[in-house]
């Protein structure tokens, strides 16, 4: 299972999809195709949890005053069910492995693997 996790308006995602080589992954817009209880647990197994799959750069974070709550792992689960936004993007799924967001350890790791 190869899989591309996006938001179209992402000019990280564009970034990074145009810079890998993804011939064989099955893109998924999370905005207009959201991410299903059994993905989300999916990906928690593969991180080992659900706060490395959370976003704290997401307006929605700034604007629910998020970052003054202490947040559980139930919160972020409901919070990434709930709205795409929480998801770090993007989420990059082969086979028994993930790659999730966009920091320079990422970026190094997926074009190593996958670059052009």
């Amino acid at each position: 299972m190869k899989k591309f996790y996006y938001l179209p308006t992402c000019s990280t995602c564009k970034k990074m999809m145009n810079s890998l080589d993804l011939e064989e992954f099955e893109f998924r817009d999370i905005k207009n195709n959201p991410l299903t209880s059994e993905e989300i647990e999916q990906m928690k197994e593969m991180t080992g949890d659900y706060e490395s799959l959370f976003s704290r750069r997401a307006q929605l974070y700034k604007q629910l005053n998020l970052k003054d709550k202490q947040l559980t792992e139930l919160d972020y689960k409901k919070y990434l069910l709930q709205h795409y936004t929480f998801l770090k993007r993007p989420v990059i799924i082969s086979d028994d492995k993930i790659f999730v967001g966009s920091s320079a350890k990422t970026q190094q790791e997926l074009i190593s693997q996958f670059g052009k």
